[in-house]
Protein backbone atom coordinates (compact mmCIF):
# COMPACT_ATOMS: atom_id res chain seq x y z
CA UNK A 1 0.00 0.00 0.00
CA UNK A 2 0.86 3.59 -0.15
CA UNK A 3 1.77 5.15 2.75
CA UNK A 4 2.27 8.90 2.88
CA UNK A 5 3.53 10.80 6.04
CA UNK A 6 2.88 14.03 7.02
CA UNK A 7 5.01 16.77 9.21
CA UNK A 8 5.63 19.87 10.30
CA UNK A 9 8.22 20.69 12.50
CA UNK A 10 10.80 18.65 10.58
CA UNK A 11 14.11 19.85 9.56
CA UNK A 12 17.97 19.30 10.06
CA UNK A 13 17.74 19.42 13.24
CA UNK A 14 14.29 18.71 14.90
CA UNK A 15 16.05 15.55 16.61
CA UNK A 16 13.65 12.67 17.67
CA UNK A 17 10.85 13.31 15.31
CA UNK A 18 13.41 13.32 12.10
CA UNK A 19 14.27 10.10 13.51
CA UNK A 20 11.17 8.26 13.84
CA UNK A 21 10.00 9.51 10.85
CA UNK A 22 12.94 8.21 8.86
CA UNK A 23 12.90 4.70 10.79
CA UNK A 24 9.18 3.96 10.28
CA UNK A 25 9.47 5.33 7.00
CA UNK A 26 12.71 2.95 5.99
CA UNK A 27 10.71 0.13 8.10
CA UNK A 28 7.51 0.62 6.13
CA UNK A 29 9.38 0.22 2.77
CA UNK A 30 11.49 -2.57 3.78
CA UNK A 31 7.82 -4.32 4.70
CA UNK A 32 6.95 -4.02 0.84
CA UNK A 33 5.08 -0.74 0.97
CA UNK A 34 5.04 2.11 -1.08
CA UNK A 35 5.92 5.63 1.38
CA UNK A 36 6.28 9.36 0.90
CA UNK A 37 7.01 11.98 3.34
CA UNK A 38 5.76 15.01 3.03
CA UNK A 39 7.46 17.90 5.17
CA UNK A 40 8.25 21.70 5.00
CA UNK A 41 11.32 23.23 3.49
CA UNK A 42 12.53 26.25 1.91
CA UNK A 43 12.15 25.48 -1.44
CA UNK A 44 9.96 22.89 -3.36
CA UNK A 45 12.38 19.52 -3.27
CA UNK A 46 11.23 16.04 -4.59
CA UNK A 47 14.29 13.58 -4.04
CA UNK A 48 14.18 9.62 -2.95
CA UNK A 49 15.99 8.71 0.03
CA UNK A 50 18.60 6.13 0.55
CA UNK A 51 15.60 3.79 2.60
CA UNK A 52 13.46 3.97 -0.49
CA UNK A 53 10.96 6.89 0.85
CA UNK A 54 9.99 9.15 -1.70
CA UNK A 55 10.68 12.95 0.20
CA UNK A 56 8.25 16.03 -1.00
CA UNK A 57 9.60 19.24 0.61
CA UNK A 58 6.71 22.13 0.56
CA UNK A 59 7.53 25.78 0.66
CA UNK A 60 7.52 26.94 4.16
CA UNK A 61 8.00 30.39 6.27
CA UNK A 62 9.81 29.89 9.22
CA UNK A 63 8.08 30.36 12.95
CA UNK A 64 9.73 32.84 14.81
CA UNK A 65 11.44 32.28 18.15
CA UNK A 66 11.07 28.33 17.36
CA UNK A 67 15.41 28.28 16.00
CA UNK A 68 14.50 27.94 12.39
CA UNK A 69 11.25 25.24 12.38
CA UNK A 70 8.90 25.76 9.52
CA UNK A 71 5.20 24.99 8.74
CA UNK A 72 3.54 24.69 5.29
CA UNK A 73 0.36 25.87 4.15
CA UNK A 74 -2.20 22.97 5.22
CA UNK A 75 -4.03 23.95 2.29
CA UNK A 76 -0.99 23.44 0.17
CA UNK A 77 -0.60 20.02 1.60
CA UNK A 78 -4.48 19.24 0.82
CA UNK A 79 -3.38 20.09 -2.99
CA UNK A 80 -0.40 17.67 -3.21
CA UNK A 81 -2.77 14.91 -1.34
CA UNK A 82 -5.07 14.32 -4.38
CA UNK A 83 -2.36 13.63 -7.05
CA UNK A 84 -0.31 11.42 -4.46
CA UNK A 85 -3.45 9.59 -3.88
CA UNK A 86 -2.41 7.89 -0.55
CA UNK A 87 -3.97 4.46 1.21
CA UNK A 88 -3.26 5.43 4.14
CA UNK A 89 -2.20 8.81 6.22
CA UNK A 90 0.05 8.74 9.25
CA UNK A 91 0.09 12.06 10.84
CA UNK A 92 3.58 13.61 13.25
CA UNK A 93 1.71 16.82 13.54
CA UNK A 94 -1.67 17.06 16.11
CA UNK A 95 -1.73 21.18 15.88
CA UNK A 96 -0.81 22.87 12.55
CA UNK A 97 -2.51 19.66 10.72
CA UNK A 98 -4.84 18.70 12.71
CA UNK A 99 -7.46 18.83 9.91
CA UNK A 100 -5.63 16.07 7.60
CA UNK A 101 -7.74 13.64 9.73
CA UNK A 102 -11.11 15.39 8.16
CA UNK A 103 -9.40 15.53 4.36
CA UNK A 104 -9.01 11.57 4.77
CA UNK A 105 -12.27 10.69 6.17
CA UNK A 106 -14.16 12.51 3.54
CA UNK A 107 -11.76 10.94 1.03
CA UNK A 108 -11.99 7.32 1.83
CA UNK A 109 -8.06 7.06 3.44
CA UNK A 110 -7.55 5.27 6.80
CA UNK A 111 -5.87 8.01 8.66
CA UNK A 112 -3.46 7.74 12.20
CA UNK A 113 -2.15 10.74 14.37
CA UNK A 114 0.96 10.07 16.35
CA UNK A 115 0.53 12.09 19.51
CA UNK A 116 4.17 13.41 19.72
CA UNK A 117 3.13 15.77 22.88
CA UNK A 118 1.22 16.12 25.88
CA UNK A 119 -1.14 19.01 24.71
CA UNK A 120 -2.09 19.67 28.38
CA UNK A 121 1.35 20.29 29.34
CA UNK A 122 2.67 22.20 26.09
CA UNK A 123 -0.69 24.46 27.52
CA UNK A 124 0.59 24.94 30.97
CA UNK A 125 4.60 25.70 29.46
CA UNK A 126 2.78 28.87 27.94
CA UNK A 127 1.72 29.46 31.41
CA UNK A 128 -1.97 28.64 31.37
CA UNK A 129 -3.44 27.80 35.26
CA UNK A 130 -3.75 24.09 35.12
CA UNK A 131 -7.14 23.34 35.13
CA UNK A 132 -7.71 25.82 32.19
CA UNK A 133 -5.11 24.11 30.60
CA UNK A 134 -6.61 20.64 30.81
CA UNK A 135 -10.17 21.81 29.95
CA UNK A 136 -8.88 23.87 26.54
CA UNK A 137 -7.01 20.44 25.87
CA UNK A 138 -9.92 17.89 26.54
CA UNK A 139 -11.83 19.96 24.07
CA UNK A 140 -9.40 19.71 21.16
CA UNK A 141 -8.13 16.25 21.77
CA UNK A 142 -11.67 14.94 21.77
CA UNK A 143 -12.33 16.63 18.43
CA UNK A 144 -8.64 15.65 16.73
CA UNK A 145 -9.55 11.99 18.01
CA UNK A 146 -13.10 11.77 16.60
CA UNK A 147 -11.59 13.52 13.18
CA UNK A 148 -8.65 10.75 12.82
CA UNK A 149 -9.41 6.64 12.87
CA UNK A 150 -6.35 5.86 15.39
CA UNK A 151 -4.72 7.74 17.78
CA UNK A 152 -1.03 6.54 18.20
CA UNK A 153 0.69 7.15 21.51
CA UNK A 154 4.32 6.05 21.98
CA UNK A 155 3.49 5.87 26.09
CA UNK A 156 1.02 5.60 28.62
CA UNK A 157 2.02 8.84 29.81
CA UNK A 158 1.57 10.27 26.59
CA UNK A 159 -2.13 8.36 26.28
CA UNK A 160 -2.94 9.62 29.83
CA UNK A 161 -4.92 12.75 28.51
CA UNK A 162 -6.96 10.67 26.38
CA UNK A 163 -7.60 7.88 28.72
CA UNK A 164 -9.18 10.14 30.88
CA UNK A 165 -11.65 11.38 28.28
CA UNK A 166 -12.47 7.50 27.44
CA UNK A 167 -11.46 7.82 23.59
CA UNK A 168 -11.79 4.43 22.03
CA UNK A 169 -9.66 4.80 19.64
CA UNK A 170 -6.39 5.43 21.01
CA UNK A 171 -3.09 2.22 21.08
CA UNK A 172 0.25 2.66 22.61
CA UNK A 173 3.25 2.08 19.83
CA UNK A 174 6.41 2.82 21.69
CA UNK A 175 9.02 4.13 19.68
CA UNK A 176 12.60 2.10 18.91
CA UNK A 177 16.59 2.74 18.95
CA UNK A 178 19.24 1.97 16.42
CA UNK A 179 21.09 -0.35 18.52
CA UNK A 180 23.61 -0.73 15.94
CA UNK A 181 24.38 2.97 15.33
CA UNK A 182 24.41 3.58 19.47
CA UNK A 183 26.78 0.94 21.04
CA UNK A 184 28.70 0.59 24.31
CA UNK A 185 31.77 0.08 21.69
CA UNK A 186 31.71 3.58 20.81
CA UNK A 187 33.41 4.82 23.62
CA UNK A 188 36.15 6.96 23.25
CA UNK A 189 38.54 7.15 25.82
CA UNK A 190 41.17 9.29 24.09
CA UNK A 191 38.38 11.92 22.99
CA UNK A 192 36.43 11.79 26.83
CA UNK A 193 39.53 12.70 28.33
CA UNK A 194 39.92 16.03 25.86
CA UNK A 195 35.98 16.70 26.95
CA UNK A 196 36.73 16.08 30.59
CA UNK A 197 40.18 17.12 31.15
CA UNK A 198 40.55 16.52 35.13
CA UNK A 199 37.34 15.91 36.49
CA UNK A 200 36.49 12.52 37.59
CA UNK A 201 32.98 12.18 35.72
CA UNK A 202 31.54 13.39 32.37
CA UNK A 203 28.34 14.34 32.37
CA UNK A 204 26.07 14.76 29.07
CA UNK A 205 22.83 16.48 27.82
CA UNK A 206 21.79 15.72 24.50
CA UNK A 207 19.08 17.34 22.97
CA UNK A 208 17.31 20.84 21.47
CA UNK A 209 17.66 24.17 23.62
CA UNK A 210 14.04 25.08 24.06
CA UNK A 211 12.16 25.73 26.81
CA UNK A 212 9.78 22.73 27.21
CA UNK A 213 13.58 20.63 27.43
CA UNK A 214 14.41 22.49 30.86
CA UNK A 215 18.22 22.27 30.23
CA UNK A 216 19.22 25.07 33.14
CA UNK A 217 17.73 21.86 35.30
CA UNK A 218 21.22 19.92 33.87
CA UNK A 219 23.56 23.43 34.66
CA UNK A 220 22.30 23.60 37.31
CA UNK A 221 22.73 19.79 38.22
CA UNK A 222 26.47 20.05 37.89
CA UNK A 223 26.19 23.85 39.87
CA UNK A 224 25.08 21.66 43.19
CA UNK A 225 27.64 18.82 42.35
CA UNK A 226 30.27 21.16 42.12
CA UNK A 227 29.06 23.06 45.73
CA UNK A 228 29.33 19.32 47.30
CA UNK A 229 33.11 18.88 45.94
CA UNK A 230 32.83 16.67 43.02
CA UNK A 231 35.00 17.05 40.00
CA UNK A 232 32.44 16.67 37.03
CA UNK A 233 32.40 18.41 33.37
CA UNK A 234 28.82 18.71 31.61
CA UNK A 235 28.67 18.74 28.11
CA UNK A 236 25.82 20.03 26.13
CA UNK A 237 25.13 18.67 22.81
CA UNK A 238 22.34 20.44 20.64
CA UNK A 239 20.81 24.32 20.00
CA UNK A 240 18.51 26.34 19.97
CA UNK A 241 16.23 29.99 21.14
CA UNK A 242 17.69 28.99 24.72
CA UNK A 243 21.62 28.70 23.92
CA UNK A 244 22.62 32.23 24.96
CA UNK A 245 20.30 32.71 28.03
CA UNK A 246 21.97 29.09 29.19
CA UNK A 247 25.76 29.77 28.32
CA UNK A 248 25.05 32.65 30.60
CA UNK A 249 23.78 30.34 33.47
CA UNK A 250 26.79 28.40 32.93
CA UNK A 251 29.72 31.16 33.10
CA UNK A 252 32.43 29.70 35.81
CA UNK A 253 30.88 26.41 36.19
CA UNK A 254 32.46 23.45 34.30
CA UNK A 255 30.08 23.30 31.15
CA UNK A 256 30.87 22.84 27.96
CA UNK A 257 28.68 23.65 24.86
CA UNK A 258 29.56 21.43 21.87
CA UNK A 259 26.46 23.28 19.67
CA UNK A 260 24.45 21.02 16.94
CA UNK A 261 26.13 17.76 15.97
CA UNK A 262 25.17 17.15 12.62
CA UNK A 263 26.96 13.80 12.47
CA UNK A 264 25.27 11.31 14.13
CA UNK A 265 28.30 8.67 14.58
CA UNK A 266 29.68 12.19 16.44
CA UNK A 267 26.76 12.18 18.76
CA UNK A 268 26.99 8.22 19.55
CA UNK A 269 30.66 8.52 20.23
CA UNK A 270 29.54 11.08 22.80
CA UNK A 271 26.76 9.36 24.36
CA UNK A 272 29.01 5.85 24.84
CA UNK A 273 31.65 8.11 26.30
CA UNK A 274 29.89 9.93 28.98
CA UNK A 275 29.66 8.47 32.15
CA UNK A 276 25.58 10.01 33.04
CA UNK A 277 23.49 11.31 30.73
CA UNK A 278 20.57 14.06 31.82
CA UNK A 279 16.82 14.43 30.86
CA UNK A 280 15.21 16.82 32.80
CA UNK A 281 12.54 17.82 30.80
CA UNK A 282 9.28 17.35 32.43
CA UNK A 283 7.29 16.83 29.48
CA UNK A 284 8.77 14.58 27.54
CA UNK A 285 6.61 11.98 25.91
CA UNK A 286 8.78 8.91 24.54
CA UNK A 287 12.26 10.61 24.94
CA UNK A 288 14.33 9.22 22.14
CA UNK A 289 17.93 10.66 23.06
CA UNK A 290 17.75 9.48 26.62
CA UNK A 291 16.89 5.74 24.92
CA UNK A 292 19.76 6.46 22.49
CA UNK A 293 22.16 7.12 25.39
CA UNK A 294 21.12 3.58 27.04
CA UNK A 295 21.43 2.14 23.78
CA UNK A 296 25.10 3.63 24.31
CA UNK A 297 25.98 1.85 27.66
CA UNK A 298 25.18 5.08 29.81
CA UNK A 299 22.81 5.31 31.95
CA UNK A 300 20.48 8.16 32.42
CA UNK A 301 18.36 10.81 35.41
CA UNK A 302 15.28 11.94 34.01
CA UNK A 303 12.20 13.74 35.30
CA UNK A 304 9.62 11.67 37.03
CA UNK A 305 6.59 14.44 35.65
CA UNK A 306 8.14 12.82 32.16
CA UNK A 307 7.29 9.69 29.84
CA UNK A 308 10.96 8.19 31.13
CA UNK A 309 9.83 7.03 34.34
CA UNK A 310 8.24 3.99 32.08
CA UNK A 311 11.50 3.50 30.23
CA UNK A 312 14.31 4.29 32.92
CA UNK A 313 14.48 1.77 35.63
CA UNK A 314 17.00 1.06 38.66
CA UNK A 315 20.08 0.23 37.36
CA UNK A 316 20.19 2.03 34.22
CA UNK A 317 19.09 5.35 35.32
CA UNK A 318 16.64 7.45 38.00
CA UNK A 319 13.38 8.94 37.53
CA UNK A 320 13.59 12.16 40.07
CA UNK A 321 11.57 15.40 41.27
CA UNK A 322 12.11 18.17 39.04
CA UNK A 323 15.04 20.19 41.24
CA UNK A 324 18.48 20.24 40.83
CA UNK A 325 19.49 18.37 44.21
CA UNK A 326 17.61 15.74 43.28
CA UNK A 327 19.49 15.21 39.94
CA UNK A 328 22.71 15.55 41.71
CA UNK A 329 21.67 12.87 43.98
CA UNK A 330 20.97 10.67 41.73
CA UNK A 331 23.94 11.21 39.48
CA UNK A 332 25.95 10.67 42.67
CA UNK A 333 24.68 7.50 43.16
CA UNK A 334 24.70 6.50 39.81
CA UNK A 335 28.69 7.03 39.82
CA UNK A 336 29.20 5.44 42.96
CA UNK A 337 27.27 2.07 41.88
CA UNK A 338 29.84 -0.54 39.69
CA UNK A 339 30.45 0.94 36.33
CA UNK A 340 30.67 -2.27 34.56
CA UNK A 341 27.07 -3.11 35.77
CA UNK A 342 25.66 0.14 35.62
CA UNK A 343 26.64 0.20 31.72
CA UNK A 344 25.21 -3.30 31.25
CA UNK A 345 21.66 -2.93 32.42
CA UNK A 346 21.72 0.28 30.23
CA UNK A 347 22.43 -1.70 27.32
CA UNK A 348 19.63 -4.14 28.20
CA UNK A 349 16.79 -1.97 28.99
CA UNK A 350 17.41 0.03 25.36
CA UNK A 351 17.80 -3.46 23.79
CA UNK A 352 13.83 -3.73 25.01
CA UNK A 353 13.09 -1.27 22.25
CA UNK A 354 13.80 -2.39 18.66
CA UNK A 355 12.73 -0.54 16.06
CA UNK A 356 11.20 -3.65 13.97
CA UNK A 357 9.07 -3.91 16.79
CA UNK A 358 7.93 -0.63 16.38
CA UNK A 359 7.06 -0.68 12.67
CA UNK A 360 5.38 -3.90 12.90
CA UNK A 361 3.10 -1.89 16.03
CA UNK A 362 2.53 1.22 13.49
CA UNK A 363 1.50 -1.18 10.48
CA UNK A 364 -0.77 -2.51 12.76
CA UNK A 365 -2.39 0.46 13.68
CA UNK A 366 -2.62 1.97 9.60
CA UNK A 367 -3.93 -1.86 8.78
CA UNK A 368 -1.68 -2.91 7.07
CA UNK A 369 0.09 -5.71 9.04
CA UNK A 370 2.41 -8.53 6.78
Amino acid sequence: MHIVQLANFYGPRSGGLRTALHHLGAGYVASGHRVTLVVPGRRYADERLPTGVHRFSLPAPQIPGTGGYRAVDPHRVRGLLSGLRPDRLEVSDRLTLRGMGTWARRNGVPSVVISHERLDRLLEQFLLPRPVARRVADAANRRMAGSYDTVVCTTYFARAEFDRLRVPNVQRVPLGVDLAAFDPARRDYGWRYSLAGDADALIVHCGRLSPEKHVERSVDTVAELTDLGARVRLVVAGDGPRRRALERRARGLPVTFLGFLSDRREVARLLASADVSLAPGPHETFGLAALEALASGTPVVVSASSALREIVRPGCGAAVDDHAPAFASAVTGLLESPEDGRRAAARARAEEFAWPVSVRGMLAALGGER
